[in-house]
């Protein structure tokens, strides 16, 4: 076993607690990364908080990237001294995954949520005598080092930004470039509307840039946060609290409605207002997380069937890690996918600090830093 420094959810609604753990060596099938930088998502909350079941205590963290130290057994392609960025997890081997589109892989929900390794139920994190769940993601990387599944790994060669700040392209800004590139396909030429000035939501405004999209309304509250979609390609913003009627406001814009909505806010609301300013055959996409598990949406079942509106429920931005995350960092150096300005980094000891200035809107993506 190796000591490690973690951040570790023992308590629902409460602060992490940076303690030093035992991580185990890597089994058949896994590789440990020393985490150079691991990204802040919302998600890692929901499951800490227990609105999704985790078993606590655990070591979250989704968005690692770093260098490989160790390499078990029947691992291929990797070696010692590899830098990586980490994504989710899947088999590999179903329906989905041969398609490439691991996402929505036939065990991506016991893969990524279980808090074990499958195969034994064991758990590759100690405190003393207790055992802490591990591999959330298939990677638990808000820690100095990680135990993941060799399959999460995308190993890269070279790249602009620093590596402890590529992390975040393993799930939150996959997921929002994706969504519109990949599961949108927005094309050259289209109109969207974007919901959420976030991190999810600026990756989709820059990957709208991408496809050649020639009006991109982002729908955003936070002043700082719709200059920020400006700089980075948005023409048009709106600030929801601003207009009592959001789709007219986009109508306003486009008055036959969007050809596209991504909606990363999670809000019954909005959802229904980026339907009500879709235009024929539009299609929205969802990835934000809902507050409350029963949310739901009202739909006039004629109403989306005349103008044949489409609504599209998007995991992951609908990529393959092992392609997307190469051809995202390409870009980067490009120029046309500038992911870094959003970032402020933290250390991995001030995660409850950085949580904080993330949900004040002090920053837009924390990063710590082990």
């Amino acid at each position: 076993m190796t000591q490690c420094t973690a951040a570790v959810a023992r308590t629902p609604h409460q602060d992490f607690s940076v303690e030093t753990l035992e991580v185990d060596a890597p089994r058949a099938g896994e590789v440990l990364v020393k985490i150079a930088g691991v990204g802040l998502c919302h998600t890692d909350l929901v499951f800490r908080d227990q609105f999704a079941p985790y078993a606590l205590p655990a070591v979250l963290g989704h968005e690692g990237a770093g260098t490989i130290e160790a390499i078990g057994e029947g691992v291929e392609g990797l070696a010692v001294g590899d830098s990586v960025v980490l994504g989710f997890s899947s088999c590999g081997a179903c329906p989905r995954c041969d398609e490439g589109l691991p996402s929505y892989c036939r065990t991506f929900v016991p893969l990524n949520y279980a808090g074990m390794r499958l195969e034994d139920g064991s758990q590759a994190y100690r405190a003393g005598d207790q055992a802490v769940a591990s591999h959330f993601f298939g990677q638990s990387s808000f820690a100095s080092h990680a135990i993941t599944r060799a399959r999460n790994v995308v190993k890269i060669s070279e790249h602009a930004a620093p590596l402890a700040l590529l992390g975040p392209l393993g799930c939150g800004f996959q997921t929002g470039a994706g969504g519109v590139m990949r599961s949108l396909a927005a094309r050259a030429g289209s109109s969207i509307a974007i919901f959420g000035g976030g991190p999810v939501g600026l990756a989709a405004v820059m990957g709208a840039v991408i496809q050649g999209c020639t009006t991109i309304i982002l729908v955003e509250p936070i002043a700082a946060r719709r200059d920020v979609g400006l700089d980075l390609g948005a023409t048009h913003v709106i600030d929801p609290a601003a207009t009592d009627d959001l789709s007219a406001a986009i109508r306003a814009i486009v008055p036959d409605g969007v050809d596209f909505g991504f909606d990363s806010s999670g809000r019954p609301e909005v959802i229904e207002a980026g339907l009500g300013a879709l235009g024929s055959h539009g299609a929205i996409g969802l990835v934000g997380v809902p507050a409350r598990p029963e949310a739901a949406i009202s739909v006039n079942i004629a109403a989306l069937m005349t103008p044949g509106h489409r609504i599209i429920g998007i995991i992951e931005g609908d990529s393959d890690p092992q392609n997307f995350i190469p051809e995202l960092i390409a870009h980067h150096a490009a120029g046309r996918f500038p992911f870094d300005r959003l970032i402020k980094t933290f250390p991995l000891s001030e995660i409850n600090a950085a949580i904080a200035a993330q949900a004040k809107g002090e920053c837009i993506k924390a990063v710590l830093l082990p």
